[in-house]
Order: C-alpha cells, then structure tokens, then sequence
C-alpha cells in the first residue's frame, strides 16, 4: 500500500464502477422514456416554466441555457450511451483524465435532470446517486491504484445512508421501538414486489426479528465500516444481505442497488482479496501529482460539506433525505421513519357516455407497478422508477401531495394524450379518449391464506370514497370542470 493508493481494494473499485455505471444506464433511460409526459414542454410540470421561475444558482443546470423535448431526449440517451460505455469497460480503456472527464460528464449530465425534475424527482436516491457518481470520478481507473481518501469517503456514505435510516426510525414511529412496524410495512410499502404478499404473510415472531436485525444493521454495524479488515469486510457484507432482504420484499427504484454498489469497495485489503481468491490487481504506476491535488481538494470539499448532514444526524429534528446544496454532493438519507397501518389507493376512472348518471359505466386505468387489480400479481420493477406510480401512492396519503399534478394528469387522459398513456400499462380508451374522468380512494389489503386458495387473488378492496368527482374537458379554456 502506497500513501495515496492501496492496489488491494482495485478489484472493489472496478465492481463498484462498472455497477453503478449500469445504475446510471437505467437511471437514463427511465428518464428518456418518462420525461415528455412528466417534464416535457407540454407535459405536467414543464421544465421550461419551472426554469422560467427558478434561478440557474438554485438548480444549477444544462436546461437553464436550452430547453426542447428534442434536446432532452438526445441529453438521456446519451447519457444511457456513456453509462453502457462505462459498464463495458471504457474508463479502463482511456487515459486517467479522459476517464475523470468520462465519469464527471455522467455526473453533469444527471445532475441537470434531477435539477429540473421537480416532484417527480424529489426522492433521495436522485441524490444518493449523484453524490456516489461525484466519488466515482475520483476512483481513478487501471492506471492507478485507488485513492485511499475516496474509499474512506464511500465508507462514510454507506454510513449515513444506513445510521440516518436507523436513527429516523428510533426517533420516529413507536412501531419500530416496540419491534412491530413489519407487522404492516410489507403490506402498506409504496411499491410492492412479487414476494411482499408471502413476506407480509410470515409470522410475527419472525417480523420481530426482521425489525431487531434491521436495527442491528442500520445502527451497529455501520460503525464497523471503520474498523481494520476484515472486520469492515464483513460488515459490508452484512449491509450486502440487509440491503439484498429489502430488494426480495419490495421495489425500492435504485436505492437498495446504490447503497450495495457503495458498501462494495469495502471488501478488500490484500489480505480479504487473498482470502476470497480475488483477481490480482495490474501493474500501476505512481499517482500524477495533479491526480493527487484534484482528490485531496474534492475530499477536502467533501469534509467541510459533511458539517451539516452530520449535524443533522445528532439534531432531535433530524430530517430525511434532504439535500444542503444544489449540487447533491453530501446529502442526508432516511426512510419510513413512520409507517402505515392501512393501505389506500386511487384508481383512476374513465367512461366515454355524454353524460354522467348513477347507471354510468366506468372503467378503470391499470399502472404498470402499483396495486390496482386485486387480481395481479404486484410485478418486480426496481430497479427502474416509475415515478407517476410513486407519486400516486403520496397523493393516496395525502391530495396536498397531488395538489401541482394530478389535475393536468387527468387532463392530459381527457386529451388522451400519448406520452401520458404510456406511463401506464393499459388505457381502457384505446380508440378515442374518455368524456369524463373520476378518481376512487379504495382501501387495500393483502388477502389470507385462505382468501388466496379461493379467489386467486392477491388483494381485497373496500371503497372509501371520491378523490376526484367526475370531470370533463371544459371547451372554453380546455381544461378539467367538475360535472
């Protein structure tokens, strides 16, 4: 191990890289196929009036200067292009700098979607991503060994990503003091995956556990990040099987995928890769000395911001996922520091008579990852977004999460309008749009066993009562009047 790099951490640092460049890859490309209906110049919340609006020094970017659908979609693919790029190889396969430009050009290229992205891109992965991706750019490639400083750096990002998530729950709902949050969380989670009926379904011993060792997880083991190997080796690996627990029972976009990618570098020193007959590192030559100065002034800068997300761990007021400057370099993590007892959903409606009667025939739109039918089987999606699904699930908490969008969604259904309908898996207007829209609030749950055997499906479903009164296009100003 020289002072600047250890070569026993070069196979860590090419995994990390080359998983988070694929991260990156579906990040795009979720961006590219979702953004004309979310974000798009005639979409539910445009980018060019939130531009309009906001300053380049709260939202530093690209489409302060340009902005056009068009321009968008080459930004995303390109961006999808360099990460697959990335994954096959190419920073191993340029010079040192080029690699940098190649990794801070991803950075750039995010950071200016999530910066205009808005409510559709207010979750804290976007900034777990990007803070990742920042450190990424310092890794340096095969030409040098590993910065030790970076590696560090990691460590301490896995570190508030799972002590912060483990503080907001102590400080937050009593459930998880009394160890019974899971008696509920599979059941009531955002996005349900194809196993979270069977997970909801184990005993409640069993869920006790679950809540203890995530405890475990969340808040001892991270401390052992720091110690010497191979005690911070498996400890990574116990963040690695926590992390691997939470992909199984529920859909989580990227953030389970991230914070794996992460805890990675952190299972390796000679003597681990020795142990796990991991490949040799290469030949590398010293570290460039403007290598040197760029990763001490990045981790220097990475320091001094790490003030306030530490403060924030120790504040009895802690807060989650919130990001203290607009570039996302050192944010604060946290999840589900409360959890629900009942699930509420919103099943959107439409009908195609002239006008709207108690006999009116109403048929229901199907998303592609939120629970609807109560006879599908809820679908494994992460790590792909769908960020209209997410949001629906806020907006069946509260409307107040639903009160800048959801009334231009359902106008662009009365319009029906093609990048809309395809955000979702299946529009029962196919032909021509409906006359009228309305929103039921539907109170789910996942069936017994014995329900399961008799009726095959896998929720049941009790209405509670209008989220949206039945409303039609209002052809004087085009948009949504109540009827």
């Amino acid at each position: 191990m020289e002072w600047f790099g250890d070569t026993g951490y070069w196979f860590g640092r090419l995994v990390f890289q080359r998983s988070l460049a694929a991260l990156y890859l579906v990040a795009f490309v979720a961006a590219a196929l979702q953004f004309r209906a979310l974000i798009g110049a005639r979409g539910i919340l445009p980018v060019p009036s939130f531009t309009a609006r906001v300053p380049f020094r709260q939202s530093p970017s690209v489409f302060h200067v340009h902005y056009s659908d068009r321009f968008f979609a080459v930004l995303a693919w390109s961006g999808a292009t360099l990460g697959a790029a990335l994954v096959a190889g190419a920073g191993d396969a340029v010079p040192l700098w080029a690699s940098m430009l190649l990794w801070f050009a991803l950075w750039l290229l995010y950071l200016s979607i999530v910066n205009v992205g808005q409510t559709w891109y207010g979750f804290g992965w976007e900034s777990l991503l990007l803070e990742a991706g920042f450190l990424a750019v310092f890794l340096g490639n095969d030409s040098t060994a590993p910065p030790v400083l970076v590696l560090w750096l990691l460590r301490w990002l896995v570190f508030r990503v799972e002590f912060g998530a483990g503080l907001i729950k102590m400080r937050g709902d009593r459930c998880w003091r009394d160890l019974t949050c899971l008696y509920h969380h599979h059941e009531t989670q955002p996005m349900p995956g194809p196993l979270s009926w069977y997970f909801h379904r184990l005993p409640k011993p069993l869920h006790r556990v679950e809540v203890a060792a995530n405890h475990v997880a969340q808040l001892v083991v991270p401390v052992a990040l720091f110690t010497p190997q191979p005690v911070a080796g498996i400890a990574a690996g116990l963040i690695i099987v926590t992390q691997l627990w939470l992909v199984a029972s529920g859909n989580f976009a990227w953030l389970n995928w991230v914070t794996i990618v992460l805890t990675l570098p952190a299972i390796g020193g000679a003597p681990t890769a020795d142990a796990l007959g991991l490949p040799s590192p290469p030949e590398t030559a010293p570290a460039p000395v403007w290598f040197e100065v760029l990763v001490i002034a990045a981790a220097t800068l990475i320091v001094a911001l790490s003030y306030w997300p530490a403060r924030n761990l120790l504040s009895r007021r802690q807060q989650m996922n919130r990001s203290f400057n607009p570039l996302h370099l050192v944010n604060t993590y946290g999840a589900f520091g409360s959890i629900s007892r009942t699930r509420r959903e919103i099943v959107v409606e439409g009908t195609d008579e002239p006008e709207v009667t108690r006999d009116t025939v109403w048929r229901p739109y199907e998303f592609k990852g939120k629970p609807g039918d109560p006879a599908r089987l809820p679908p494994q999606v992460a790590p792909y977004h769908l960020r209209l699904d997410w949001m629906m699930w806020f907006a069946a908490l509260s409307p107040s999460y639903a009160q800048s969008w959801f009334l231009p969604f359902v106008e662009r259904l009365l319009r029906g309008d093609r990048a809309t309908l395809k955000l979702l898996r299946r529009s029962p207007f196919p032909d021509e749009p409906p006359t009228h829209i309305r929103a039921r609030l539907y109170q789910y749950r996942f069936t017994t066993w014995r329900e399961r055997r008799e009726t095959g499906t896998w929720w049941h479903r009790e209405p509670v009562g209008d989220f949206l009164p039945p409303v039609a296009l209002d052809h004087d100003d085009r948009t949504p009047a109540g009827r």
